[in-house]
């Protein structure tokens, strides 16, 4: 957590008129956590209150619409490990490439941990989103030892009522971890001349065959064409080439930036 005078620093930077981006990069600070400042300059108190998932009738996590998009960037990116009297650190290893999806895994890892602390690790050629709670094995029971793709990947029912309500969120956190939008080209002959055609596809690849699965599903829901295609013989990729099928993937999630 940043104290309050480095919070104010951040502030009185911004009201000379620089850019969030270079106030940013200068104090090593989230820009959405300074948005946030802006708004309310004051660290939250932790209140301690029972999380939604560890009460005596359990209830859906807060904030489902971002659960349902952070669920899809931890199963794709995202590991829980024990750190010490039982608080749990949530990472979520982004590419610095992506400095927008980095800005958006830190607000949904806010919004789905408000009373903790979140901050970013970082590390050569990437950023680990990264919280600590108590919590995250309830928020998230794919949790286990080792890897996802050595172990059954399944939803329990009320993370798949997230996922059916929040769908496209779901998908836009997959492909925002395992996935990407290219432009694929082509050559074809027509009228004797040989002439080239680029065309965007979505692929989503992970070892994983029950995150996959979790995918291809949730696409079938969406109506989303989509074909599996392998790389070295295995079986990997999941490419979204159809032309409407791309332009739905386009409106909800679109290019990572």
């Amino acid at each position: 957590m940043y104290d309050v005078s480095t919070r104010k620093r951040a502030l009185a930077l911004v009201a000379q008129g620089r850019s969030l981006n270079s106030v940013s990069k200068e104090l090593g600070v989230s820009r959405f956590a300074i948005r946030s400042w802006q708004v309310r300059i004051e660290p939250l108190r932790r209140t301690g209150r029972p999380r939604p998932r560890c009460q005596e009738s359990p209830e859906p996590p807060e904030a489902p619409e971002a659960y349902a998009y952070f669920l899809g960037l931890y199963l794709g990116d995202g590991c829980i490990s024990t750190h010490r009297r039982e608080v749990y650190f949530m990472r979520i290893v982004l590419d610095n490439a992506w400095p927008g999806v980095i800005d958006e895994c830190e607000a949904a890892m806010r919004s789905v941990r408000p009373d903790n602390s979140v901050c970013r690790v970082k590390k050569q050629g990437c950023v680990a989103v990264t919280g600590s709670s108590k919590h995250w094995p309830c928020l998230f029971p794919q949790h286990g030892p080792g890897k996802k793709h050595e172990r059954r990947i399944v939803l329990e029912p009320w993370q798949q009522a997230i996922v059916d309500a929040h769908p496209w969120k779901f998908v836009r956190g997959l492909i925002h971890s395992d996935g990407c939008r290219i432009t694929n080209w082509t050559e074809k002959t027509v009228d004797g001349e040989r002439k080239r055609y680029e065309y965007p596809r979505y692929f989503f690849t992970n070892v994983s065959d029950d995150i996959r699965l979790l995918y291809t599903a949730t696409l079938d829901k969406l109506g989303i064409e989509w074909t599996q295609s392998a790389r070295n013989g295995n079986a990997f990729n999941i490419s979204v080439a159809k032309k409407a099928s791309v332009a739905l993937m386009d409106t909800h999630v679109g290019p990572k930036y």
